[in-house]
């Protein structure tokens, strides 16, 4: 059993920051990608982040060079931070990540249930 556990959303004015974290725990034998997604009501998901295994990352279009997602091997957290946040980027936060898991050769898919980032002044 994997669990993804987000932290970090809140409440930050306009032009300020926040770093979300995501910890995978369970019986992990590697995890190959973790993303961040966001999806406001009524709207599609939007991928926003993603490291891969090799640290090779990509970012949405809407984010580039205010987001940056890292990772900390050793805790098997990932975090994004958040920069010069927009009334925009005003959603709910996920994370996704696809992990081997002991017993098994296949990846799995795993969602994290999901941390509010409120951008208001």
């Amino acid at each position: 059993q994997v669990q993804l556990v987000e932290s970090g959303g809140g409440l930050v004015q306009p032009g300020g920051s926040l770093r979300l974290s995501c910890s995978a725990s369970g019986s992990i034998v590697s995890i190959y990608a973790i993303r961040w997604y966001r999806q406001a009501p009524g709207k599609q998901r939007e991928l926003v982040a993603t490291i891969a295994s090799g640290d090779s990352t990509n970012y949405a279009d809407s984010v580039k060079g205010r987001f940056t997602i890292s990772k900390d091997n050793a805790k098997n957290t990932v975090y994004l931070q958040m920069n010069s946040l927009k009334p925009e980027d005003t959603t709910v936060y996920y994370c996704n990540a696809q992990i081997k898991v002991l017993g098994s050769h296949l990846l799995y898919d795993y969602w994290g249930q999901g941390t509010q980032v409120t951008v208001s002044s």
